[in-house]
């Protein structure tokens, strides 16, 4: 008898895999779009706050905030094993290295419609970069 239904996700990028009504699980690999050099945006979610937890690798969690095109950044390398919260309504990405997988947790169907993008400026492009490269050196 199986009971416990498993889930897992091989391929790159991002499937929400588990949904269910109010919340899901999704879990983001790496893909080349994930590559410090190739984030170009942000994202912001309305409707929820969204919960991440590093299952391999290395990856930086971003939040910020956009005031007059200004964006200021906290960023933290993620370890393993601890659960980080971007509440709602605040900026925020994440890069990932090679080999590395997160799981996302948030409100159900959020991938569907509750996103909005800030698209960088080729400035704002090198501010991340720069502030990225402080961490991972």
């Amino acid at each position: 008898m199986n009971i416990t239904e498993r889930y897992t996700h091989e391929g790159d990028g991002y499937n929400p895999f588990l949904i269910r009504e109010g919340w899901q699980v999704a879990q983001l690999n790496y893909e080349e779009e994930s590559k410090p050099e190739n984030i170009k945006r942000l994202d912001i979610h309305y409707q929820t706050d969204e919960a991440f937890l590093l299952i391999q690798g290395k990856a930086i969690l971003v939040s910020a905030q956009i005031h007059e095109d200004k964006i200021s950044y906290d960023m933290e390398e993620m370890k393993e094993g601890v659960t980080y919260n971007i509440p709602k309504n605040v900026w925020h990405t994440i890069a990932l290295k090679e080999g590395a997988k997160v799981l996302i947790i948030e409100k159900d169907n959020t991938h569907l419609g509750d996103f909005e993008f800030y698209d960088f400026n080729e400035e704002q492009e090198i501010q991340f970069l720069n502030e990225v490269n402080k961490i991972w050196k």
